[in-house]
């Protein structure tokens, strides 16, 4: 297994990784989210996503060229304030192992190439967010020494 950047021109591959994680998360919180999104539309929108010159898209590949699983992550750049410092932030918007592969350590490899990478490009914090339910990601970033700081909490009408 290697670990590549995946470049917009090449979004398409990320494609059915994306759909089992969107999948996922239309099933638990289904008042988020669009079941079943049109392939063309998401690869458009992840072509577009990855365009931007802050977002990346790491991808575990096999020695076959099949993909194992992704991330993709953006460097942010936040100001100081008067009530924080300022800071360059790596935030992992999403990350998703083809299920025959998860618990065999291709998620931490991704998510160790993207520390590697963003600490390189001169971050100071490496943040993620994840949906209660998903306590296989939360399990991956607690082992690799992310811990909770805030809870976000919402309403829909």
């Amino acid at each position: 297994m290697k670990v590549i950047e995946i470049p917009a021109a090449e979004a398409g591959r990320l494609l059915p990784l994306l759909q089992d994680l969107h999948a996922l998360h239309a099933t638990h919180q289904p008042e988020r989210h669009i079941p079943q999104p049109g392939s063309a539309d998401l690869t458009e929108w992840l072509q577009d996503w990855l365009k931007e010159e802050t977002v990346f898209a790491l991808a575990a590949e096999s020695p076959q060229g099949a993909l194992l699983g992704y991330l993709i992550y953006e460097l942010q750049d936040r100001p100081a304030l008067p009530i924080r410092a300022a800071e360059t932030r790596a935030m992992l918007h999403h990350i998703s192992v083809t299920e025959a592969w998860r618990r065999m350590g291709v998620g931490k490899a991704l998510v160790e190439a993207m520390r590697t990478r963003a600490l390189a490009a001169g971050a100071t914090v490496i943040a993620a967010t994840y949906a209660p339910f998903n306590t296989a990601s939360a399990a991956l970033l607690q082992g690799m020494g992310m811990d909770p700081v805030l809870t976000m909490a919402e309403w829909r009408a």
